[in-house]
């Protein structure tokens, strides 16, 4: 069944086959189509590849979206594969009413899930989640969407967490289409869930490595109980950056015979992080507890503490980006699978400039913004 909700058009979550096809436009169109057969005039996969180019190009609303699909020219239009028509064999591009009918329609699971980057094989995966605050009205919350990204700052998928529910509801259901055998799963503490452990380790074949915080008080209490003081396998890591100076002592104990309840853990980490801010000079230090289930072969204190900075990767590099480069949280884009859509072709732009090398988000929608009607197309890799 589809993952998203029982009320979605998508009664079949995209298969391995289907988001492994090479081609994005192929991709799409294994996507059902929402709308009424009778006078359809462009093909889903059209109007949603037109969609993301726009997107990479600059655009932040359905309006912005229509106006690049109405200036765009005739060659732009056939390698979107919009059809003829008439004597002249002329394309003309979707209006903006029906690329906006088609994103509030379109099965937001599915789209995310084709869209996305291939997890196989990849060392992490982030799970963190964001509300689009602009999509927020009178009588109901705003959009609050959980993510799956990778170390590199890759999106996977993404899907809504139902109103009046949180994350923990949506852990499995966003993992389980993929092959995750061997990644490591890192989550806030929120999801230091048993359930979620187990459903990695005997499920998906993978690894955990979760944040222990009040939510787990007994856990918490045992972890800050070890004998940290007299742990040898430690790790220092200094860096300096974004005004401010910061150094991490990684601590990690074999915790099997320890008696933690928490199933197959089998290291803990002890993370204390010193920042100094270099105009104020005031200084913090915070001490963060994680629990995995790497053994000290598979996981030295170094790859710890990177794992666990890898969890900011999700904030950092989509979410934060997604906010200053797109103006997510400004926007108005509010029924519908509007919010969830809309976020997924912001994925995709930013999936794409990723791939072609741009470290830089905003430079890249610069660079693409100089030849909007065949840079986006190139890097989706539109024939």
């Amino acid at each position: 069944m589809c993952r998203q909700s029982a009320t979605v058009c998508l009664t079949k979550s995209p298969s391995r086959q289907h988001r492994e096809i090479p081609q994005v436009v192929d991709r799409l169109e294994t996507l059902p189509d929402p709308r009424d057969r009778r006078g359809r005039r462009h093909a889903l996969a059209s109007v949603l590849l037109m969609a993301a180019c726009a997107v990479l190009a600059g655009a932040r609303s359905y309006l912005a979206i229509g106006q690049w699909a109405r200036s765009a020219p005739q060659d732009t239009l056939a390698r979107l594969s919009v059809r003829p028509t008439g004597a002249l064999g002329v394309r003309t591009a979707p209006s903006t009413a029906t690329i906006r009918r088609v994103l509030l329609a379109v099965c937001p699971g599915g789209l995310a899930d084709l869209l996305g980057y291939a997890p196989a094989r990849v060392e992490s995966l982030a799970l963190d989640g964001k509300s689009a605050r602009g999509s927020r009205t009178g009588d109901a919350p705003a959009a609050h969407l959980l993510s799956a990204v990778t170390g590199t700052g890759r999106t996977v998928t993404q899907l809504r967490v139902p109103d009046k529910t949180n994350e923990i509801s949506g852990f499995a259901r966003l993992l389980a289409p993929f092959d995750l055998a061997g990644t490591v799963v890192t989550a806030d503490a929120l999801h230091t869930q048993r359930e979620h452990a187990r459903f990695l380790v005997e499920e998906k074949h993978a690894h955990y490595l979760f944040v222990v915080k009040a939510n787990q008080p007994s856990l918490s209490a045992a972890l800050r109980s070890l004998p940290w003081n007299r742990v040898t396998a430690r790790r220092y890591d200094r860096e300096r950056g974004h005004g401010r100076r910061e150094t991490r002592s990684t601590r990690v104990l074999t915790v099997t015979d320890l008696g933690l309840d928490f199933p197959y853990a089998v290291q803990a980490a002890k993370i204390l992080r010193h920042r100094t801010d270099l105009r104020t000079g005031k200084v913090t230090r915070q001490t963060v507890y994680v629990i995995s289930d790497l053994t000290a072969r598979q996981a030295s204190p170094q790859r710890i503490g990177h794992l666990a900075r890898s969890q900011w990767v999700i904030e950092n590099r989509v979410h934060f980006v997604r906010d200053t480069a797109f103006a997510e949280d400004g926007s108005k884009i509010r029924t519908g699978h509007g919010p969830e859509n809309m976020a997924t072709l912001r994925n995709s732009a930013i999936n794409a400039l990723r791939a072609a090398g741009h470290r830089s988000i905003a430079a890249g929608l610069r660079e693409v913004s100089y030849a909007p009607f065949t840079c986006p197309l190139d890097l989706l890799g539109v024939a």
